[in-house]
């Protein structure tokens, strides 16, 4: 899921009452696992379906059994004159109901036949994030003071000389988490899932025995996975917070990365670390064109 593509898909209209929908994405990437996403419209307030797809790193259009579909078209047998908004929402594996999953990825209004589609959009995930900030310390604390600090990420401020929040994110909506990560000698390796930044998040897998601070983060101390070795030191690695669709397609980040930081060579420990925000940069966008 790191690499954007550009795709298209197109809801072809069979006869009377019928019409097409012209889908154009930048960014987005494909989905893992059979998960995959379903195109909807909004037409006096009810969701119908435009169809379930998945992509390839290529950009194409595939069913969810896998067969290509060729140039994206995509039938429906209703009318979308009077659609008002259209959602692209990610649908979990085996999915076969007729609304919506609660993670809408991208939406936006009508407006003449055309639609442009965000993550800022209210009926999506309503924050275009560009405005969110982030700071990031190294240490260790669940194994004491004094000991591998460069092998930890803790997502806190301590330029007041005390631990203070160090993210200022946007409240997700339900479907939605964030999620910290350390990529590691190229190998993105979770810090853990949470979506408040002034408690613990949601796991330790790699911490050692003692209580880490209120705030998300992780010690990459033990039970490293395959191929690296912990604990580490993190001097030149990418530091990420990255919003995850829930449930998860994959154990890699999504595409959704609003704050990156690569953490200089040699790095320091307890000391606060500014994150870039990228989301204008990197953040998927599209287009809907009713025809």
């Amino acid at each position: 899921m790191t690499f954007g593509c550009t795709a298209m898909l197109v809801v072809a209209c069979g006869g009377e009452g019928m019409r097409t929908l012209d889908l154009d994405f930048t960014g987005v990437d494909p989905l893992s696992n059979d998960y995959h996403y379903e195109g909807w419209a909004i037409i006096n307030g009810e969701a119908r379906s435009t169809g379930k797809f998945n992509l390839d790193a290529a950009g194409d259009f595939f069913t969810v059994g896998g067969v290509e579909i060729p140039n994206g078209e995509f039938d429906v047998d209703f009318d979308l004159d009077d659609a008002t908004v259209i959602v692209i929402s990610i649908e979990p594996a085996g999915d076969t109901d007729a609304i919506p999953s609660d993670t809408k990825f991208l939406a936006g209004d009508v407006v003449g036949d055309d639609a442009d589609l965000t993550v800022a959009a209210t009926q999506a995930l309503g924050d275009d994030f560009t405005t969110s900030t982030g700071k990031v310390i190294l240490a260790t604390p669940t194994n004491g003071s004094g000991t591998n600090e460069l092998s930890g990420i803790w997502f806190l401020d301590l330029g007041s000389g005390s631990p203070e929040v160090g993210l200022s994110l946007p409240t997700l909506p339900t479907g939605w988490k964030y999620e910290g990560w350390a990529v590691i000698s190229g190998q993105p390796v979770t810090s853990g899932k949470f979506t408040a930044v002034d408690m613990a998040d949601e796991s330790a897998p790699y911490s050692g025995p003692q209580p880490g601070p209120p705030f998300p983060g992780e010690d990459y101390l033990e039970n490293a996975p395959a191929g690296l070795v912990f604990p580490t030191d993190l001097s030149g690695d990418i530091v990420v917070i990255s919003v995850e669709p829930d449930p998860d397609d994959d154990t890699a980040p999504f595409v959704l990365k609003p704050l990156v930081y690569q953490l200089p060579t040699p790095a320091q420990d307890h000391f606060t670390y500014d994150m870039d925000n990228q989301a204008g940069m990197t953040f998927p966008t599209g287009t809907a064109s009713l025809k």
